[in-house]
């Protein structure tokens, strides 16, 4: 059964935990694309293609509204109809409208993170727009009626034997796990969708500024076929997408594609700056751009600035060892899961402890840090998260009042020796000869449920820093 990315947190997790395939795939999945990673950053300078994107990126959130004003302009200048959305309500009725106005009854989409985010594909849906992905993973978990589980592998949750089940359900094709004979099989339903849809549907990877240009990166063909052959074209970018030089993007380019899946770039680079000209045989009719902030802003303001920096490439997702047991719908029902979704998530949102879960499922191992080609420090983010969340009181009446009883006790020097003592003799007494606790009594015994907990050591700092400076007053220095 997949994790029900809908239910309680420790359901999603115990439901994550308990699913030796979706375990496997992952492993396959991440340690693969890790590897490509690895080979990719072998013949580069790493550290200054990391400071060089860092400083893109920082120069992009620092200039935002000069950025996107010019933008917006040189989107206009070239043909454009650009839109501004305040939040997901607004983006989706803003595509609904653009779609009611040219009577479009089938929608073809590239992959888009932004447009999960906001739920596009069920507002559609309600009106009665068919919306088909044609991205070959986003299309294998629109058939299957799941979110994506993966920033840029939506479909890294499934082991080949499964699509190849859901294949034979949707299609009635004979079972095979043929990678290739899958391929043909998608692209064989997707052809006539494209030349049917009315309206094509993108996100932007990076939108730049002095020439009023979308970039998307794709390594399938779907993408540019999605923003020319379509009448329509609708482009849905968030606000920190921008850039200043098509040089920048393709910056951003390379290093996105070296850290997602170990090429040196990917196999297609779109650039659409407006609709077709005359005499032209290609592109749309009409080409809508919508910027979204959608809680950018506000996450600007809560002082995340450099949760914005991200380049949206999965690196830190496949190096995290918390995502790689549990994948991304343990995450709930978020476009962003892995160390970077559990900072955004809950910072996007309206109530940051509607996902107050999130910023603690990490070991704060680092790992993400060393991979992440902007150099975002996550570790902290998480922590600074976690600190603000617990300002809000997001967690529990018991855990508030172990953690005031364990402060009141840390500040009185001979209250924390004796309960430190008290601690050295219990665990002594429940430790088996391995010096490991395997079963606490209740309330604690839920640490050791999971995991051992180590017998306390036989001399405390005092009396070691004694032993070690003698003439000092151990309780001092």
């Amino acid at each position: 059964m997949p994790v029900d990315s809908s239910a309680p947190y420790r359901k999603r997790v115990a439901q994550a935990l308990g699913d030796d395939g979706l375990r496997t795939a992952l492993d396959r999945a991440t340690g693969r694309l890790r590897s490509h990673r690895l080979a990719a950053m072998q013949d580069i300078d790493v550290e200054r293609l990391r400071e060089e994107v860092r400083a893109v990126r920082e120069y992009s959130v620092s200039n935002l509204p000069d950025l996107l004003e010019q933008l917006e302009q040189n989107l206009t200048a070239n043909g454009c109809v650009v839109h501004w959305a305040r939040d997901a309500a607004e983006a989706n009725e803003i595509v609904r409208e653009i779609a009611d106005e040219h009577n479009v009854q089938q929608v073809a989409k590239s992959k888009s993170m932004t447009t999960e985010e906001i739920g596009l594909n069920e507002a559609l849906e309600h009106a009665d727009i068919e919306v088909v992905e044609t991205d070959l993973g986003e299309y294998i978990i629109q058939l299957a009626g799941e979110p994506p589980s993966h920033l840029t592998a939506p479909v890294i949750h499934k082991r080949v034997e499964d699509i190849s089940k859901l294949f034979e359900q949707e299609f009635g094709i004979a079972p095979t796990t043929n990678p290739a004979d899958l391929c043909a099989v998608a692209r064989n339903q997707l052809r006539s969708k494209f030349l049917r849809a009315d309206m094509g549907i993108s996100g932007g990877n990076f939108a730049v500024a002095e020439s009023g240009t979308v970039c998307i990166v794709t390594n399938e063909g779907n993408g540019r076929m999605v923003t020319s052959m379509p009448r329509v074209y609708v482009a849905i970018v968030g606000i920190e997408k921008v850039v200043p030089r098509l040089e920048d993007a393709i910056l951003l380019w390379q290093a996105a594609a070296r850290s997602a899946t170990g090429q040196d770039v990917t196999v297609y680079f779109s650039m659409s700056s407006g609709p077709r000209g005359e005499g032209h045989p290609d592109g749309p009719e009409e080409m809508h751009v919508v910027l979204l902030d959608n809680g950018r802003s506000r996450l600007l303001e809560r002082g995340y600035a450099d949760a914005l920096l991200c380049i949206r490439c999965g690196a830190c997702v496949n190096e995290c060892p918390v995502y790689r047991e549990i994948g991304g719908h343990a995450y709930g029902r978020t476009a962003y899961s892995g160390p970077i979704g559990a900072v955004v998530t809950p910072l996007l949102a309206d109530d940051m402890t509607s996902a107050k879960e999130l910023p603690f499922a990490s070991s704060l191992c680092g790992a993400c840090l060393d991979v992440c080609p902007a150099k975002i420090d996550l570790p902290r983010l998480l922590l600074d998260l976690r600190h603000d969340l617990v300002l809000l009181k997001s967690s529990t009446n018991a855990e508030r009042l172990g953690m005031r009883l364990f402060a009141s006790a840390a500040k009185r020097r001979f209250t924390f020796e004796w309960l430190t003592r008290l601690g050295r003799w219990a665990t002594g007494l429940l430790s088996g000869r391995d010096g490991e606790v395997r079963r606490l009594p209740p309330p604690l015994s839920g640490w050791t449920k999971y995991r051992s907990f180590p017998k306390l050591a036989a001399s405390g700092f005092r009396k070691l820093w004694a032993e070690r400076k003698p003439g000092r007053e151990s309780g001092r220095g």
